[in-house]
């Protein structure tokens, strides 16, 4: 065994489960703010600014949405039986991941792509992908915080 539960290796996992999510859903709070305020650049500044933050979400926010998942995965295996795949809200939080790592890669990424490349009318995509995130965002918080089913 690597690390008891609640021990130092159990916590690092924790803290990095935590950090990850963290990094992960950043933009879903500062996007929004920040394509806003693009709308008042020309239309190549516009692309510039859109397209470095569409580049952020495959270089770091999506690489830290799949390690978040691994790192919960991590602690489960070090938590001596305490967390179990059987419990109702380890394995909800395995589907909600699965569906926010659908949303972000198959809609969200390719949108915010689209946006950068001069498409406005995938804008609709990258509010409906963000608007979705979040509330698997909310429901992921939900299960981690109050554990139904333990």
């Amino acid at each position: 065994m690597l690390a008891a539960y609640r021990g130092t290796g159990y916590n690092v996992m924790l803290f990095l489960h935590i950090l990850t999510a963290l990094v992960a859903f950043a933009p879903a709070f500062v996007h929004p703010l920040l394509a806003n305020q693009t709308k008042a650049l020309d239309a190549t500044g516009r692309g510039k600014v859109l397209g470095m933050l569409a580049g952020n979400g495959r270089r770091i926010y999506a690489p830290a949405l799949i390690l978040t998942g691994l790192f919960g995965f991590a602690m489960q295996g070090m938590s001596d039986g305490v967390i179990e795949f059987g419990q109702t809200w380890f394995w909800l939080a395995i589907v909600v991941w699965i569906v926010m790592n659908g949303v972000l890669h198959a809609v969200l990424l390719p949108a915010e792509r689209a946006v950068a490349a001069g498409d406005e009318s995938a804008s609709s995509r990258v509010d409906a992908g963000g608007a979705i995130l979040t509330v698997l965002l909310l429901v992921m918080l939900y299960l981690m915080v109050f554990q139904p089913g333990l």
